[in-house]
């Protein structure tokens, strides 16, 4: 697996035209974005943290080797079989990592109530790992007892390199959440805060040499990488989320609505 990078910026507003259009001479849209009216798709995760919160503060106090844990679906759903996504994201120093396994939303919630483990789809070629990501996964839910702690939503607009497809530029756009939501509230937008409410963030991934091209345009633009974890922001959204009281404000039963 070569190792993959992730370099972050916030970009006001007012200046996502003119960033694009800098941009689009050295990318294209990726076909999900290219297949979506307004060349974006909405990005849904729910993270699961511990008890302890010990994903936010890893992140936080800048642990150089640290994992999120995450259930992600996109857009909304077509039917009860709607694909999503079992991740394990993991950073060692710089690279990033990610342990991913695909399931139906329906197999997926089943999951969680103790059913069968289901990877979907059954493919060897894309997802050759994903039955181990997924006992992976679930291994680090019991022992670790997380929980779901925020559902992350955001709009992104995505970019691949005309020469290099290894490129992967995307625009993550009106960054909301919701604050302890059940695993069956994926889909939902209700009583979502927003965040970011003057800036989007700038994603720029590769796997060997970080573009020149684009270092020029982040130049331009007088940009500068930064910290910018969608899942520590929109903690800190929430002014009543305060990790170090969780154990007294959060019940390990709430996994699924009006249920247990």
């Amino acid at each position: 697996m070569p190792l993959r990078y992730e370099y972050k910026y916030f970009v006001p507003n007012r200046q996502m035209d003119l960033l694009r259009n800098m941009v689009l001479p050295f990318v294209k849209y990726d076909k999900f974005s290219a297949q979506m009216e307004n060349n974006h798709y909405t990005v849904r995760s729910i993270y699961f943290d511990t008890p302890e919160f010990s994903s936010y503060f890893e992140k936080v106090e800048g642990v150089k080797h640290r994992k999120k844990y995450r259930l992600r679906g996109y857009n909304q759903p077509k039917g009860k079989d709607e694909k999503v996504f079992f991740e394990i994201k993991r950073k060692y120093e710089n690279p990033i990592f990610k342990n991913r396994a695909p399931s139906e939303y329906s197999k997926a919630l089943e999951m969680f109530n103790g059913g069968q483990f289901t990877y979907y789809p059954p493919d060897k070629t894309k997802y050759p790992l994903a039955e181990d990501n997924l006992k992976r996964f679930f291994y680090h839910y019991h022992c670790d007892r997380l929980r779901p702690v925020v559902l992350v939503i955001y709009e992104r607009e995505a970019f691949l390199g005309r020469h290099d497809e290894t490129i992967r530029v995307t625009f993550d756009k009106n960054l909301r959440s919701i604050a302890f939501p059940s695993v069956d509230d994926l889909y939902s937008d209700d009583r979502a805060r927003r965040a970011l409410k003057d800036s989007f963030i700038l994603e720029v991934k590769f796997n060997d040499h970080y573009p020149e091209w684009m270092k020029k345009v982040i130049g331009t633009l007088g940009l500068k990488r930064q910290s910018a974890s969608k899942y520590v922001i929109s903690i800190d959204t929430h002014n009543y989320i305060r990790p170090q009281k969780l154990p007294s404000i959060y019940s390990r039963t709430r996994i699924f609505k009006n249920k247990h």
